[in-house]
């Protein structure tokens, strides 16, 4: 007697595979900020240092017109801190507004040779 073979065993488990891989997926929501450094000045920028919320990142030179981008996460709510050499060799440093926790959006920096102006545009949920 030969046994039958059916396929929906098979199809079953696929289907739940796939239902299982799609609600992972939906559930998924990676909370990014994009870090823009941007030189409005028409002479280079040197060692900037942006510290934010739990994490540090930087770039050695920003030439004039330049714009720098970098995807964080704010897993910690504080303070942006900003510190650049012009291109005299003078150093500045800029303490910003409060970036939230696991904010999502951007944050636009824009140099010239003696400020920094910030400008979030950042959603909390």
């Amino acid at each position: 007697m030969k046994r039958q073979r059916t396929r929906a065993p098979k199809v079953a488990g696929i289907t739940i595979a796939a239902l299982l891989a799609i609600s992972m997926l939906a559930g998924c929501h990676v909370h990014m900020v994009t870090i823009r450094l941007i030189n409005t000045s028409a002479e280079p920028l040197s060692t900037i240092i942006v510290d934010y919320p739990s994490a540090t990142f930087g770039k050695d030179k920003l030439a004039p017109g330049e714009t720098f981008s970098s995807s964080v996460k704010f897993i910690d709510t504080g303070k942006l801190k900003i510190q650049f050499t012009d291109a005299k060799g003078a150093n500045h440093t800029f303490t910003g507004p409060v970036m939230p926790q696991d904010a999502k959006g951007s944050v636009d920096l824009k140099f010239d040779q003696n400020s920094v102006a910030v400008y979030p545009n950042l959603n909390t949920r």
